[in-house]
């Protein structure tokens, strides 16, 4: 049976750049997915994001260009939809005055989506749109994530591959559990807080809790902890990760992405995951 369900949120409002939310956790209460009307003046940028979900945009008027590190610059004309993956890092900038809708799955919320503000209006959006969330109608508790995520250097995983047994992280002696994340957006940001000083080629493993629930393997959800002797960033503190009580075995893992570092050791982006 058709209903109203909500009515369009004004979430962003700034002088070159506002959003109106018609589907999403503020407007309706919806957390599947997420719409939104979307207009920027020219010359107007947002900062780096990284996405904790799928986002399609579609350019209705002018056009944006979106930027990734180390990659051509992607430019979206009226009339084009982009398809943003979770987990990619990227700037939008948007050259001519613009509107577009983004679509976002699981839909848009900040503790979903990495922002890199550098200036007082973005830190003010950010502030904004976190007091917009927390004000949300109360919801049934979600479920844990059931899809997990880990990072680590490609050199312990090629050896644990080779073994055909389990991959322990160096850190597991000190803190007994292996870390992970269900939300993969908060990867990159893990990365350069705990190991931009590591050497070498990274990877992200994904891997199933019921895989590892099967093999007696059990995961346990609770806040941020520290890893090895580095201790948790102030801004983890009210993350809840999926901590996993034993190793990884190599068979349970079903996708494999290359993480990329930029020159300073610092992590860049999440490549498009490869099926094990």
């Amino acid at each position: 049976m058709a209903s109203i369900v909500g009515s369009a949120s004004r979430v962003v409002d700034t002088p070159s750049f506002h959003i109106d939310e018609l589907v999403g956790n503020v407007s309706t209460r919806t957390d599947a997915v997420s719409l939104a009307l979307v207009v920027a003046k020219a010359g107007t940028s947002e900062p780096w994001l990284t996405l904790g979900y799928d986002e399609w945009i579609s350019v209705t008027k002018g056009s944006m260009v979106v930027t990734e590190a180390g990659k051509p610059p992607l430019a979206v004309g009226a009339g084009q939809t982009c398809h943003i993956p979770c987990g990619t890092r990227f700037q939008p900038t948007f050259p001519a005055d613009t509107e577009y809708i983004p679509v976002c799955v699981p839909a848009f919320r900040p503790d979903r989506c990495e922002r890199e503000d550098t200036t007082e209006e973005g830190e003010g959006i950010a502030d904004n749109l976190a007091r917009l969330h927390a004000a949300e109608q109360p919801r049934e508790r979600e479920a844990p994530p059931e899809k997990l995520y880990h990072m680590c250097p490609r050199a312990d995983w090629d050896a644990a591959a080779k073994s055909g047994g389990a991959y322990w992280p160096r850190t597991f002696e000190a803190d007994q559990l292996t870390h992970a994340t269900g939300v993969p957006a908060r990867l990159l940001s893990t990365a350069n807080h705990y190991y931009k000083a590591s050497a070498g080629d990274w990877i992200c493993v994904a891997f199933g809790r019921a895989a590892l629930r099967e093999r007696g393997i059990f995961v346990r959800d609770e806040h941020a902890t520290p890893v090895g002797g580095t201790a948790t960033d102030p801004g983890m503190k009210d993350w809840v990760c999926p901590h996993v009580i034993g190793g990884i075995p190599v068979e349970v893992v079903t996708e494999i992405s290359e993480m990329r570092r930029g020159e300073g050791g610092e992590f860049l982006s999440i490549e498009k995951p490869v099926p094990v």
